[in-house]
């Protein structure tokens, strides 16, 4: 007879633990970015950032850390109590690339509670109008009856682009000749110019010349076509098989975060980047949104770390 009221008891213990679990923000929620104001990390922090205000009822605040090509802004958090009140808008170079450039004092497995990630920046090849190129297999004919006489430019030593034509070069058995710029912008300038024939860069400071005739594109980096460039083939469908780099953002949190905490953003973020809305402020960055499960985002992690592992060991490349 008594049942009744011990599983309303129980009932009760259940909800209070869910109304417990549901706390989660009490109080303003700082986002770490790491890197510069202004640029795409920047920019898909703050939208980010503004959507989960106003669906969490607390204030998210974007705090800019640049430095050491985001190591400063990543091992700040890390140094952070993992409750969920700091996070940061991590990205591929800063996790997965930077520890086989130099020393970075922190682990990208062992200290970082992966939340979700939020876009993708894909790099794209293009060349001067003045290259006999018009496609990837003829920029490889190309390449291969003249070896080291060709340049390409990309954003840095060490940079995704860079990254991405050492696994082109890799795959196609070329020999171009390495152009590393401080920043994409100074490196567009010159291959618009003529300066230098090739580039390897992100689509979004490409864009515009692109549609103004000045590049032509050849080819872009991630596994699927870009909806910045939905005509343009993949460099993998256009002859280079396996080819693939797909540059990514996302939020994580210091290691020993709550899983409860991690689920709430996770479900949050994901459901609005799924919004035509985010699609649409995403791709303005040059950004294609992303998304998914934390288990998915943690897979991305461990994989780009052996992949472009890898190919910075195999092609020689030290950070700068």
């Amino acid at each position: 007879m008594r049942l009744p009221s011990y599983a309303l008891i129980a009932f009760a213990v259940l909800a209070a633990g869910g109304g417990q679990a549901q706390v989660y923000p009490a109080k303003p929620v700082r986002l770490v970015v790491p890197y510069p104001p202004g640029g795409p990390n920047d920019v898909i922090g703050r939208i980010v950032a503004t959507r989960m205000t106003q669906v969490l009822g607390q204030q998210w605040i974007v705090d800019n850390r640049p430095g050491r090509g985001g190591v400063i802004g990543h091992e700040l958090v890390t140094r952070t109590p993992p409750d969920g009140y700091t996070l940061v808008h991590g990205g591929m170079g800063s996790l997965t690339l930077a520890p086989f450039l130099g020393k970075v004092p922190y682990d990208p497995v062992r200290d970082f509670a992966p939340v979700v990630m939020t876009g993708r920046v894909p790099n794209a090849i293009v060349v001067h109008p003045s290259l006999p190129a018009r496609s990837v297999k003829e920029l490889v004919a190309l390449a291969r009856a003249r070896p080291g006489q060709l340049d390409y430019a990309t954003s840095g030593v060490g940079s995704t682009p860079h990254l991405a034509a050492a696994l082109f070069l890799s795959l196609a058995r070329v020999n171009l000749v390495h152009i590393p710029y401080k920043g994409s912008a100074p490196a567009v300038v010159d291959v618009v110019a003529g300066q230098v024939p090739i580039a390897f860069l992100p689509v979004s400071p490409l864009l515009p010349h692109i549609e103004a005739g000045k590049l032509r594109a050849l080819g872009v980096s991630s596994a699927q076509r870009s909806g910045l460039l939905a005509t343009l083939p993949t460099v993998s469908e256009s002859g280079l098989a396996g080819f693939e780099m797909n540059p990514w953002f996302g939020v994580l949190a210091p290691a020993g975060t709550p899983a409860a905490v991690i689920a709430r953003l996770n479900g949050e973020i994901a459901r609005y980047l799924a919004t035509p809305e985010a699609v649409k402020q995403l791709a303005v960055q040059g950004a294609d949104a992303a998304a998914g499960s934390t288990e998915e985002f943690i897979a991305v992690i461990k994989s780009d770390l052996a992949k472009w592992g890898k190919v910075i060991q195999e092609n020689g490349i030290k950070g700068e």
